[in-house]
C-alpha cells in the first residue's frame, strides 16, 4: 500500500493520478490518494478516472474540511 499526497496540485491532480495508476502502480497493489476538493467536482472526476484506467475504487471519504481520500486497487 502506498499513499500519494496530491493536495499541492490543487484542481490539477488528475493527470498525475492517471500517470501513477497507469505507469507506477502495480497490479494487485492498493494506493491511497489524498487531494483537495472545492465544489466536490473532483470527487466524481477521480471516480471516473479510476474506472477509466481499469482499477477498482475501494473507498472514498472526506478527510477534513477541504481534503478527500480515495483508496484504489489495481
Amino acid at each position: 500500500m502506498k499513499r500519494y499526497d496530491l493536495r499541492k496540485l490543487k484542481n490539477d491532480f488528475e493527470p498525475r493520478m492517471k500517470e501513477i495508476l497507469t505507469n507506477e502502480h502495480k497490479a494487485g497493489e492498493v494506493a491511497i490518494f489524498l487531494f483537495e476538493i472545492g465544489d466536490f467536482t473532483p470527487i466524481q472526476k477521480s471516480a471516473d478516472l479510476v474506472k477509466e484506467v481499469g482499477c477498482e475504487l475501494l473507498n472514498s471519504l472526506k478527510f477534513n474540511e477541504v481534503d478527500w481520500t480515495i483508496v484504489v486497487k489495481k
